[in-house]
């Protein structure tokens, strides 16, 4: 006679890889992830259509106004959201103060 199994838990082994080894890139860059306001640009570029650099370009082309004026005229002028047009003008800041 064959005992009962109450319940049956299927321990398979972990096959999951990570986004980096899927796409064929090198795991160790995976490691190194973007942080700080240049996170947000690759959504930037990709939303709207034109590279960071433009962007900073055109902040740069606002000074000597402070940070949130900064911000309320990419929001107000060029139509980004709060987020996207902080991570620009706080990047761009920290780049020129070094």
């Amino acid at each position: 006679m064959t005992p009962k199994v109450s319940h049956v838990i299927d321990r398979a082994p972990d096959r999951s890889v990570d986004k980096a080894t899927a796409n064929g890139l090198n795991p160790v860059m995976t490691d190194e992830r973007i942080k700080g306001p240049a996170s947000y640009f690759p959504s930037i570029e990709k939303t709207y259509g034109r590279p960071v650099a433009e962007w900073k370009s055109l902040v740069r082309q606002h000074y000597p106004a402070k940070h949130m004026e900064l911000v309320a005229m990419l929001k107000t002028e060029h139509g980004l959201g709060h987020g996207h047009a902080n991570a620009i003008v706080a990047h761009t800041l920290a780049e020129d103060k070094a």
